[in-house]
């Protein structure tokens, strides 16, 4: 199976700075972070080219996965809306028009036991 297949070139990409992009960038610097800790080294300060690559592959990383789950959301969206389209029977339409005030519960003025007592003075 391909990454990402030819029909999904005609999606709009996702944007550059995205939750999956940003997070497993983190993730990526904080792995290198962390080969520092462990091997003893100043942790922010040695090896800054391997802090700026990691990150960079896991933005790079985050993207493709943000534009896989789009790929594979309009997929799932193509057959929900052509199973739909095939089947209008058990999809109709129901003509509710019941206004919304219907639909909350009445005021804790219509309560009896919940109304305030006014104070004469």
């Amino acid at each position: 199976m391909v990454f990402l297949p030819d029909e999904s070139r005609g999606l709009p990409p996702p944007r550059i700075v995205n939750k999956n992009s940003v997070w497993l960038g983190l993730v990526g610097w904080a792995s290198a972070l962390l080969d520092n800790a462990f091997n003893r080294r100043p942790v922010v300060r040695a090896g800054v080219h391997r802090q700026v690559l990691y990150a960079t592959v896991g933005w790079c990383v985050g993207y493709y996965l943000s534009k896989r789950a789009d790929y594979i959301h309009a997929k799932l969206d193509r057959e929900l809306m052509e199973y739909i389209r095939q089947h209008p029977e058990d999809f109709k339409e129901k003509g509710l028009n019941i206004p919304f005030g219907r639909l909350l519960p009445p005021p804790l003025e219509a309560v009896p036991w919940l109304q305030r007592e006014e104070n004469p003075s």
